[in-house]
């Protein structure tokens, strides 16, 4: 018969043998070495013969992390991430605010560019920080994204902020205007041209009348045009725009009617909408001459209408902790890393369970206080026994 030897790693995530400490550790955080083996390829009857490591609790933090002056618990500070000790105990990112920021990536600090407004730094240079905005023609929309054609400049295509070289087919590019490429066929303030203004009161005949006004169309001034969300439903232009367009009759045009249970609104683009699906409630968040802006909520998960519209959770915030809806009732939600042990909502979630080795990954789970057994991402840390005491043992 022919023997192979497997090689195989084993860790017991419950019990530790004699010659390792017994009290109670909860999970464990072993290196990243993963276990391997190999298939032998000798037949069917193989003896296969183990070689087994046993893990015993450590007191040494993982790669990455680190016990700083400033630390509660051992190996709480990850030099990865934190802006306080990026890299090294009491290295702190620089806070500017506005349009940069830095965040700890990997160890370094790295300059973050705002997305609101658009933002870059196509310099490299960190001293000037985010210094170039996205409507240049060396940089539109993106560094190093150049126009060339002095007849197609870097324009502003939307009202997200997107750019490219040129307006598309048209549109007019007006400059000092957002968005800077624009429809002149019916644009009340570049009627036909950039900057031809359109006087809303002012036409071939006399004042406009009721919800219209004067504006451009076709590009000319001086056309009668209806007010936003008004329309000329009977077609007579004497009586102006008499219809309201957010109705359940009228909903955004002339005789669009909303089903059985639905509510006319406006939607938060700013236009009327048949509101709202079957689960969801309208809730209005403010009116205006009889126009009613809001949007359709499930209260029974809604934190900003819970139960009941315009009833919100959030004055159940506090720094470790979130409210929450849950079947229309608002209750409070540790944030990840946290947890209530103690029951006591006036100290919020108080204990972190991603570092304390009392509490590690949960309430009463507790790592091994004996051998200064750490707490990393609530996992208690582990590592290969001493070999001295290894040796000749069977996993534990």
């Amino acid at each position: 018969m022919i023997r192979k030897t497997l090689g195989l790693t084993t860790i017991s995530a419950l019990v530790l043998a004699a010659s390792c400490s017994d009290s109670r550790i909860g999970d464990y955080i072993a290196p990243a070495t993963v276990p391997g083996f190999e298939i032998p390829d000798s037949g069917a009857d193989v003896v296969v013969e183990a070689e087994l490591t046993s893990y015993c609790p450590s007191n040494k933090c993982p790669d990455g992390f680190t016990t700083c002056p400033t630390s509660r618990f051992p190996c709480d500070v990850d030099l990865k991430t934190d802006r306080q000790n990026c890299g090294a105990c009491g290295h702190a990112c620089p806070s500017r605010g506005g349009r940069e920021n830095y965040e700890c990536v990997d160890g370094a600090c790295v300059l973050q560019c705002s997305a609101s407004p658009q933002t870059f730094d196509c310099d490299g240079l960190a001293d000037n920080g985010c210094e170039t905005d996205p409507g240049s023609n060396d940089h539109c929309g993106a560094c190093g994204d150049k126009c060339p054609d002095p007849a197609k400049p870097c324009a502003s295509t939307t009202n997200e902020g997107d750019y490219q070289c040129g307006c598309p087919p048209g549109r007019q590019y007006c400059p000092g205007n957002f968005p800077s490429c624009l429809d002149p066929t019916n644009d009340d303030r570049n009627c036909g041209a950039c900057n031809n203004f359109c006087d809303r009161n002012g036409g071939d005949g006399g004042p406009p009348p009721s919800n219209a006004y004067y504006g451009c169309v076709s590009n000319r001034c001086g056309q009668l045009k209806c007010n936003p969300n008004y329309g000329n439903c009977d077609g007579n232009a004497s009586n102006g725009c008499e219809t309201l367009l957010v109705t359940t009759q009228n909903c955004g045009a002339c005789g669009k009617t909303c089903a059985d249970g639905q509510e006319c609104a406006i939607n938060p683009k700013g236009q009327p909408e048949c509101m709202c699906p079957a689960g969801k409630i309208y809730c209005a968040q403010s009116c205006f001459g009889g126009v009613c802006y809001g949007g359709c909520y499930d209260l029974s998960s809604d934190k900003d209408h819970c139960g009941a519209c315009g009833f919100s959770c959030s004055s159940m915030f506090q720094p470790d902790s979130v409210g929450v809806c849950t079947y229309g009732t608002c209750t409070r939600r540790c944030n990840k890393g946290r947890a209530d042990c103690n029951r006591n909502p006036a100290d919020d979630c108080e204990v972190d369970t991603d570092h304390d080795p009392r509490n590690c990954g949960g309430c009463g789970n507790v790592c091994d206080a004996v051998a200064g057994q750490a707490c990393v991402g609530g996992k208690c840390v582990v590592a290969p026994c001493d070999a001295d005491r290894d040796a000749g043992k069977e996993a534990r």
